[in-house]
């Protein structure tokens, strides 16, 4: 049992590396999309395509299992856990948008990615305990991530974008505490994932009027998304409904803390992407930087002195 539940680790792991592979790659198109449409309507059309394409993929999937006689997972609890999910990543998403608007890429990738320390340290709260060598990934990741997005000599000033930033991150690490709370109850993963989506969807069609339209001076219009499109199926399609229905999956067997440094990883795939497809140069900073947090990773996934917490006598103190 021991064995099986350590094999669904790694390849949840592997997951959790695909998820920030597209989260990284992704980036990209995200900056680019906004040039022509405010971050709420960005919202609102990639969370409506990312929550719309899963739709066909849950009706195949559970008339499948159906057929073979096997469990899907509560659709109600699912659809309860995907509204609560949507509401936090919806927050999260909005906050991260705006302060795109005005923050470098560099900032706007360590201050997100920060979520790598605020996690454990909310875990705490949670009963979730980490073992000293998740500790230690933890602050290697932090000083990766410096490398990597800020380097040294640098000037670092925090301005209304860098604190949304840190709004974003910290409430990024309730998302991630609440999928594995999810998950640990056995909800059906891609339910609540395109439940996820609908829902923040909704919510920032409130927000497009008075925020994009009023304060940001981005009124959408047909031919403005339109020229956005490509961006938006890229985020939609893949950030959202690949990338999150991932994150979801691949958070199962896995502590979240482990779980948060790995989809860190999307700022070392970021650089790597942008020197690969952009001909961007990485600094020596930059190249210090993802080989510390690789570091990180593999020292987190390291079985010393791991101590297993099992879900059931977590939801029996509950």
């Amino acid at each position: 049992m021991s064995g099986k539940k350590n094999n669904n680790s790694i390849r949840n792991s592997f997951v959790l590396f695909l998820t920030a592979f597209i989260w990284g790659t992704s980036f990209v198109a995200q900056s680019a999309g906004m040039e022509y449409i405010g971050p709420f309507t960005f919202s609102v059309v990639r969370y409506i395509m990312g929550g719309l394409v899963l739709i066909p993929v849950i009706i195949c999937i559970r008339n499948m299992n159906k057929k073979k006689g096997k469990e899907s997972g509560d659709i109600k609890l699912s659809i309860k856990c995907g509204i609560i999910c949507g509401i936090i990543l919806c927050a999260a998403s909005n906050f991260q948008q705006m302060a795109m608007l005005k923050a470098s890429a560099g900032k706007a990738g360590f201050i997100t990615a920060l979520y790598i320390i605020m996690v454990p340290i909310l875990g705490i709260f949670f009963k979730k305990k980490n073992s000293p060598i998740i500790w230690l990934s933890v602050l290697l990741a932090l000083v990766g991530l410096y490398f990597l997005c800020i380097g040294r000599g640098n000037s670092f000033h925090f301005v209304l974008s860098d604190i949304q930033l840190l709004i974003c991150s910290l409430i990024f690490s309730f998302h991630i505490l609440y999928i594995d709370h999810a998950n640990a109850k056995g909800v059906d993963g891609i339910v609540m994932s395109s439940t996820q989506f609908l829902v923040a969807a909704v919510i920032s069609v409130f927000f497009v009027y008075p925020m994009d339209s009023v304060v940001y001076n981005m009124a959408p219009t047909f031919q403005l998304i339109r020229s956005a499109l490509p961006a938006l199926c890229y985020s939609g399609l893949m950030a959202c409904g690949v990338a999150y229905t991932l994150q979801i999956i691949g958070q199962k067997d896995v502590n979240p803390t482990v779980a948060s440094l790995i989809m860190s990883l999307e700022s070392v795939v970021s650089a790597i992407s942008g020197f690969v497809v952009l001909r961007q140069k990485l600094s020596v900073d930059e190249i210090i930087g993802c080989v510390i947090m690789f570091v990180a990773i593999i020292l987190a996934e390291l079985p010393i002195g791991k101590k297993e917490i099992n879900p059931e006598a977590l939801l029996q103190k509950e």
